[in-house]
């Protein structure tokens, strides 16, 4: 394979970052694999964020300004600047492990027909705390092609997370990108609608880090409310359409662990009918014993449900 060929194209959405997208940047120029381009998409900061990023000398970075439009457009943008066909995904507020180029750059020589490349990362809590992700259905030391994507995401944290993936640019193109307008759950929409189309390649080792805030670890409540118009959710549901009956069992999990998602957010933020209508539309595609706890959460006090939240999370 021509060594051109495995050139990175690292697209960086800048929003407000200041305090972090230095930290980010760095973990690229400190990677074992040298390869690359950056290309940071400055969507419309309002901080210092964009005058970090030009002190940073270095001729692979490349600044790219527009006015905000939101991390869909952001990182589309990037990928529509992008010179190589890989495209790996950082964001400003994350970082990855020195290997983790080199780990995704083999794996693309020992998997070549597939078209999303990701591995397993850690979660680090503002304590400080850190642990891996929780990805189930795969053995500790696995690095290779996987068979059913859905199987593993509907039983796991999200296996594909943004700052740890590659991506073809050809085949991001093929599902016209990120989602727009879409302000949570943009990326999970993305990886399924790769995911049914093309192969995936999937490493267990963590080698990248993702900084939790504290609504994400649920010590506070979620920093915005779901939104009404559930793109998301139509989304995953029109997958169902054309993929094989082998794999639609699982994409129901999925879907069904997308609308629990939503009720949980609803839950903590005490919008009790709105999350039993995600728990509803949850059932109607799988059961499990997590969503009948839901449903006996949203008749509870709002001490109990952000208690056993916060114990949810903990453990």
């Amino acid at each position: 394979m021509p060594e051109d060929i495995l050139m990175f194209s690292i697209v960086i959405p800048l929003y407000n970052k200041a305090a972090t997208v230095e930290r980010a940047i760095n973990s690229v120029l400190n990677q074992t694999v040298q390869d690359y381009e950056i290309v940071v998409v400055n969507d419309g900061s309002t901080d210092k964020g964009p005058d970090v990023v030009e002190q940073i000398n270095d001729s692979r970075i490349r600044l790219i300004v527009q006015t905000n439009q939101g991390v869909s457009v952001a990182r589309n943008r990037g990928i529509a600047e992008a010179k190589h066909e890989l495209i790996a995904f950082l964001d400003a507020d994350d970082e990855w492990m020195p290997e983790f180029l080199e780990t995704i750059r083999r794996m693309i020589l020992n998997h070549p027909a597939c078209a999303l490349y990701a591995t397993r990362y850690f979660l680090r809590a503002p304590s400080g705390k850190q642990q891996p992700a929780i990805v189930r259905s795969l053995m500790n030391d696995f690095e290779g092609s996987i068979d059913n994507y859905f199987e593993i995401a509907a039983n796991s944290n999200p296996p594909v997370w943004t700052s740890a993936t590659c991506v073809r640019k050809t085949a991001l193109e093929k599902i016209g990108g990120f989602p727009v307008g879409v302000k949570s759950g943009e990326d999970l929409l993305t990886w399924a609608r790769l995911a049914v189309r093309f192969k995936v390649s999937y490493s267990m080792a963590c080698l990248s880090i993702f900084y939790q805030t504290t609504a994400e670890t649920c010590d506070t409540i979620p920093s915005r409310v779901p939104a009404d118009d559930d793109v998301v959710g139509r989304g995953l549901a029109d997958l169902l359409n054309g993929v094989e009956n082998s794999m639609k069992k699982y994409l129901r999990s999925y879907c069904a662990l997308w609308h629990k998602m939503r009720a949980s957010c609803y839950l903590r933020l005490g919008m009790r009918t709105n999350a039993r209508n995600e728990i509803i539309k949850a059932l109607h595609y799988s059961i499990s014993l997590t969503l009948i706890v839901y449903w006996i959460l949203s008749f509870s006090p709002g001490f109990t449900i952000q208690k056993a939240f916060h114990l949810g999370s903990s453990n």
